[in-house]
């Protein structure tokens, strides 16, 4: 067990445990007292931690130590994009990215948050099972789920690294695997991220993707007040069959009926990313089906124009991206529409940190769209 393993309740309980004095209201109390010496104020020794019992401190110590994820590689890429191999205690690898705001003006920043905006984007698996055609992650196979504390240790890791510069505003389940098919783990981690006392992010910075997990979005909707994006892909099921394996499970209707029964907040909307694949889902047609799949669903459509990667292929053709003016135009057709539609701008591409391009290894490969 590691200190960033509890959320504040399981952290009370233990100190009702360990000082016998400690009543409810008194361990609860302490609970606050050590997350905000931990989070809030960055202090990681026990022995630092002033006004907590000597015995609470040294029970700590022995029994729920930080835990210091490892880092075993650091790229930077020409536009400012950081990305971090880490190590875990069993050997596994997991990457994950520190993503700067683009230029002024961007659409993107303009519509989440502006140009002060980093965003951390986090991992939740060790390799991921979901498969997807676009994405090199799970070409890589899986692992293992990620537990409560390398979740936040890449939290914890990546806000140190960015200390010096802009900090860290924002942060996506969009790196390595499936976030709800880890789901106890990332609602735990997330508590964490929202706590006031603990990591003090809001709740609308804070972004949970899934690739269409349904059952476990209702219980994402229901237990967490985060934001939510759906991997889309397509507008019909044969071919969604073909790019992400999960819709044989789970289809278009299904997916869509579960994000618009997904509890959304005042103004809020849920985020359906779309992967423009030149040739396979890009065209003018597609662009009208998906603007009326969408039609009066509070949604915003975000368009990413596909990151190569060595192997991306579906039917033995290997996967591009389409033109930047076949990409404006589709976006052209959804805002005639009245559908909230942006363009992401890729970044950190040189270094395989855009979107759908991390992996578990260093053996990954550039390849030029």
């Amino acid at each position: 067990m590691f200190f960033q393993s509890l959320d504040k309740k399981e952290l009370a309980e233990l100190v009702r445990t360990v000082d016998i004095r400690a009543r409810e209201r008194l361990a609860g109390a302490r609970s606050r007292q050590l997350f905000k010496w931990f989070y809030r104020k960055g202090v990681t020794d026990f022995e630092a931690m002033s006004d907590v019992s000597k015995e609470l401190r040294a029970w700590l110590h022995q029994n729920a130590p930080p835990y210091s994820i490892r880092e075993k590689n650091r790229q930077t890429s020409g536009d400012g994009t950081i990305k971090f191999l880490w190590e875990l205690d069993d050997g596994n690898t997991v990457e994950s990215v520190i993503i700067p705001a683009g230029e002024p003006g961007d659409e993107e920043d303009a519509d989440s948050g502006g140009a002060g905006r980093v965003t951390a984007c986090i991992s939740s698996q060790a390799g991921c099972a979901m498969n997807c055609a676009f994405c090199n992650t799970g070409h890589a196979g899986f692992e293992r789920n990620l537990e409560v504390h390398e979740i936040i240790g890449q939290v914890l890791a990546m806000q140190r690294a960015a200390e010096n510069a802009v900090p860290i505003t924002n942060i996506v389940f969009m790196g390595m695997g499936e976030p709800l098919l880890n789901l106890e783990n990332i609602i735990k981690a997330c508590d964490i991220l929202l706590d006031g006392d603990g990591l003090n992010f809001s709740r609308r910075k804070v972004t949970v993707s899934t690739c269409g997990i349904v059952p476990a979005m209702a219980e994402l909707g229901s237990r967490c007040p985060v934001s939510l994006a759906v991997s889309l892909n397509a507008v019909t099921d044969a071919l969604r069959d073909k790019l992400m394996p999960v819709n044989k499970k789970w289809n278009i209707k299904s997916l869509l009926a579960a994000c618009r029964k997904y509890p959304l907040g005042p103004k809020r909307r849920i985020t359906l990313e779309y992967v423009l694949l030149a040739g396979i889902n890009d065209s003018d047609d597609d662009a009208r089906m998906l603007a009326r799949l969408v039609r009066g669903m509070p949604v915003k459509i975000n368009l990413i124009r596909f990151n190569a990667f060595a192997g991306a292929v579906l039917d033995a053709v290997p996967l591009q991206g389409p033109s930047a003016g076949r990409a404006r135009k589709f976006q052209e057709i959804l805002m005639s529409s009245h559908i909230v539609a942006t363009q992401r701008a890729s970044r950190g591409a040189d270094i395989l940190a855009a979107c759908g391009q991390l992996r578990n290894s260093q053996t990954s490969r550039v390849i030029s769209p």
